[in-house]
């Protein structure tokens, strides 16, 4: 793994992101001592959260109206 001086890094800063992006990780060291790693970064995908229960589960037609009149009720004090 390529060691950088710091000062070495921020000269060539734009090459290196470049290098590091295509999966060559370095390391930025001041006085020749390692003070960070840098690797590429890979966005941590979560996968879909809609639709999850597809085909498992179904909906009555008449859903929007379940229970209205026991709602009703314990609204009006019936």
């Amino acid at each position: 793994m390529q060691q950088v001086n710091i000062h070495a890094a921020k000269t060539h800063l734009s090459s290196l992101v470049e290098k590091a992006a295509m999966g060559e990780s370095f390391i930025i060291a001041k006085s020749g001592r390692p003070l960070v790693k840098v690797i590429p970064y890979t966005a941590d995908v979560a996968p879909p959260r809609v639709g999850f229960l597809k085909g498992q589960i179904s909906v009555p037609a008449d859903f929007d109206s379940m229970g209205t009149d026991e709602i009703a009720d314990m609204f009006e004090g019936k």
